[in-house]
């Protein structure tokens, strides 16, 4: 049996609070929440696996709540691409230093959230239809594998289409729960479910639940244009995670 220190217990539980309380909120964000808290006492493999597991848990969680505002056709060009890009995700991270890839989409992701917070109200675009929604799903798909990330690139793209709470909460939570479960059987077969992964899950688990429910009591509260900020706001820490933990 794999021992961790009590001191390593407490982090684990209190990133997996906070990732609870954010996935439960915006319907993504425990790899943004939870990661670079989890990267101080967690290899980064094993951190890695640590997201997909709990954003799969906190996630089915909060899933019966937006179950109605779910439309197949609006979320399905999403998730069928971001499928096919879980597993390159999965190559990245078992074969590749994916340092660069993730310091160039950090800093995207951050300058977009600065920008769109600065204009406030951007036109909504239209153009690309399906085919673009696609691409963006393949990009969110191998993030999805690669670190358990799979919403930050969706979630700009839906912002871009000027989407409302509803609409905008019900494509996060398919999507992500759709890629995430991929990844999380991708992670088993490749071996990085280890023993080290069940014992930080077990230690997440307690926070992972109750962040979550009150991440979905917090949700019900938000006005659209709150809901929207406080997406842009995780963008920006995606960004700013993912910049980070390529330097360690």
């Amino acid at each position: 049996m794999v021992a961790i220190e009590w001191v390593h217990i407490g982090v684990v539980l209190i990133g997996a609070l906070a990732g609870g309380f954010v996935s439960g909120l915006a319907g993504f964000g425990t790899g943004i929440t939870a990661l670079g808290i989890w990267l101080y006492v967690l290899e980064p493999k094993t951190a890695a696996t640590l997201v997909v597991v709990c954003s799969v848990i906190s996630q089915a969680l909060t899933l019966p709540k937006i179950l109605p505002q779910i439309e197949p056709r609006r979320v399905f060009p999403f998730i069928l691409p971001g499928l096919i890009g879980v597993p390159f995700g999965v190559l990245l991270l078992s074969q590749m230093d994916a340092r660069g890839l993730k310091i160039a989409v950090g800093v995207f992701l951050l300058f977009f959230a600065v920008f769109i917070l600065l204009v406030r109200q951007p036109r909504p675009i239209s153009w690309g239809g399906r085919t673009a929604d696609g691409v963006i799903g393949f990009a969110g798909g191998v993030l999805g594998g690669f670190a358990g990330m799979s919403g930050p690139i969706p979630t700009m793209w839906v912002t871009l289409r000027g989407w409302a709470k509803a609409e905008s909460r019900s494509v996060f939570q398919a999507f992500n729960l759709s890629i995430l479960c991929a990844a999380f059987i991708l992670h088993i077969i490749n071996g990085f479910f280890t023993m080290h992964v069940v014992v930080a899950t077990l230690a997440a688990l307690p926070g992972t639940l109750l962040g979550a429910q009150l991440g979905a009591k917090a949700y019900e509260r938000l006005s659209d244009r709150r809901f929207r900020e406080f997406i842009l706001v995780l963008l920006c820490i995606s960004g700013v995670t993912l910049v980070v933990s390529s330097l360690r």
